[in-house]
């Protein structure tokens, strides 16, 4: 999906929080569609059971990763202002219905010690979406079912998203 701007950027984060399976009953109803911006589907994958929802973002420095957090805040209805965990490693903020947004970055970790052990509490609770950033140091927690959403810039400045 091709992506021109911030404002197609949060689209997409919500239109795609709405297709994500264990998210659909929530994101759906708050989820709109643009003519300019269509989500691509999200495969479908087997759900295990009792784990948090998990979304691994992969792109550069500056492609737009928290932008696209801040569509998925949005389809959540969380209203607090979303922001990079970048140097606080992760951020939590709690959705209207209950569920808990985090959203983690291990960019200035290459190990990620205690941050690892916090992660992998957080993935056992279904109530939380988990997002993560620069993940390459957390691979073998995450679960083998979670949607990996790559960003990537094109030459004329706008950004490519895959979902997988």
């Amino acid at each position: 999906m091709k992506i021109n701007s911030e404002q197609e950027m949060l689209e997409a984060g919500t239109q795609i929080l709405s297709r994500v399976a264990s998210l659909a009953p929530v994101a759906t109803g708050l989820a709109r569609s643009s003519s300019r911006c269509r989500a691509p589907e999200v495969p479908q994958k087997d759900i295990e059971y009792q784990q948090a929802t998990v979304i691994e973002l992969i792109g550069d420095v500056g492609v737009g990763k928290t932008t696209l957090v801040r569509g998925f805040a949005k389809g959540l209805g969380i209203k607090e202002p979303i922001t990079s965990p970048s140097f606080t490693i992760s951020k939590a903020y709690a959705c209207p219905d209950g569920r808990t947004l985090i959203h983690y970055d291990f960019y200035r970790l290459n190990d990620p010690g205690l941050m690892a052990e916090d992660l992998e509490e957080n993935l056992k609770n279904p109530n939380n979406i988990v997002i993560i950033e620069w993940s390459d140091s957390v691979k073998d927690i995450l679960p083998k079912n979670h949607t990996i959403i790559n960003i990537k810039y094109n030459d004329d400045g706008s950004r490519e998203l895959e979902v997988k």
